[in-house]
C-alpha cells in the first residue's frame, strides 16, 4: 500500500477536515498521497501528486474515498477492472457503501494495513444495449441498471425474459434490475426486497406497474436478463448506477447480466451487514 488514492466529494466545507486528517495519517504511515483533482483543489501547503480516477487504479493499491454512495459509485466505475480495494468514509446521509464513519477512519486503515480489515467482494452487472443486432454500448453497475420512462411519457410497454425463456410483458413506469449491493439503493425505495450482499441473486422490481400483482422476483445471477422495449414504447432511457445511461429506441433489448469483475469494498472486523441494517435504516428502535 505505498500509494493510497484519494477520491473526495467536491464540497471543501464538508470534505476538508475529513481530508485533512486523512493525509496526516497517510503521511505519518510513510506512504504517498495520490490526490483527485477535487481532493488536490482542498488542499494546501505542500504539491502532492494528482491524477484522474480513471489513472488511480494504476498506481495504487487502496482508494479511500470521502463522501457519499455516489462518490464511491462513480469511484468503483474506474476500480473494478484492476481490482483495488475501495474503504469508503461516508461525509453523505444514508451511506450503505461508504459505511465507514468519520470517527472510524483511521481504525480503518490501520486494519488494512495490519491484514486485519474485512473485504467484501460485491458482484457487479454489465448491462449490453442491442440494436439492430449490433451491441452499442456496454455499461458496467454495481448497484443497479434502471430501464425507465421519461417524466412526461406514457407508460412503457416491454418484454422481459431470463435465462432465455419468456418471464412476461410489462407495462410499467420501468423495471429495475438490482444486485444484492443495489437492493437498498433505488430498489428499496421502489419496494423490492434487500439482500445480503454476497448471494448470487439479481432483484427485478418493476416501477409502478399497471398490473398490481405485478411483485419483485428474485433470480439466479447466472441467468442473463434480457429486456426488450416494444414498438408503442417511447421516451425511454437505460441508466447504470443513476449516473451515465443512454436513450433507447423501440426494437433495443437490454441484456443485463453478471460480470466477470467485481469491486472489493474495505470494511471493519467483528461488524457484520445486520448491523449496518440496524444502524441505516434504524430496525428496532422507538
Amino acid at each position: 500500500m505505498k500509494t493510497v488514492g484519494v477520491i473526495t466529494k467536491p464540497q471543501p466545507d464538508l470534505a476538508r477536515p475529513t481530508l485533512e486528517k486523512l493525509l496526516s495519517w497517510i503521511d505519518g504511515a510513510g506512504h504517498e498521497a495520490l490526490l483527485d483533482p477535487a481532493s488536490s483543489e482542498m488542499v494546501s501547503g505542500k504539491k502532492r501528486p494528482t491524477a484522474e480516477r480513471s489513472e488511480m487504479p494504476e498506481r495504487c493499491g487502496l482508494i479511500v474515498v470521502l463522501g457519499g454512495d455516489g462518490t464511491l459509485l462513480s469511484a468503483a466505475r474506474h476500480v473494478y477492472k484492476r481490482d483495488v480495494p475501495i474503504l469508503g468514509v461516508n461525509l453523505g446521509h444514508l451511506g450503505f457503501l461508504t459505511e465507514i464513519t468519520v470517527d472510524q477512519m483511521i481504525q480503518a486503515l490501520e486494519a488494512f494495513e495490519s491484514g486485519k480489515a474485512v473485504i467484501q467482494r460485491r458482484m457487479m452487472l454489465t448491462a449490453s444495449l442491442i440494436r439492430e443486432d449490433k451491441t452499442i454500448e456496454v455499461f458496467h453497475c454495481l448497484n443497479d441498471a434502471v430501464v425507465t420512462k421519461a417524466a412526461l411519457a406514457r407508460i412503457t410497454h416491454f418484454r422481459v425474459e431470463a435465462g432465455g425463456r419468456w418471464l412476461t410483458d410489462m407495462r410499467a413506469d420501468g423495471l429495475i434490475v438490482a444486485t444484492p449491493t443495489g437492493s437498498t439503493a433505488y430498489n428499496l425505495a421502489a419496494g423490492g426486497p434487500i439482500l445480503v450482499p454476497g448471494l448470487n441473486a439479481i432483484i427485478l422490481s418493476p416501477l409502478c406497474p399497471h398490473t398490481l400483482t405485478m411483485r419483485p422476483i428474485i433470480l439466479d445471477a447466472a441467468e442473463p436478463v434480457c429486456i426488450t422495449l416494444l414498438a408503442n414504447s417511447e421516451k425511454v432511457y437505460l441508466t447504470a448506477d443513476g449516473q451515465s445511461g443512454q436513450p433507447l429506441m423501440s426494437g433495443d433489448k437490454v441484456v443485463i447480466e453478471r460480470s466477470r469483475q467485481s469491486v472489493a469494498l474495505v470494511g471493519l472486523p467483528r461488524r457484520d451487514y445486520f448491523a449496518l441494517l440496524r444502524e441505516k435504516l434504524g430496525w428496532g428502535s422507538r
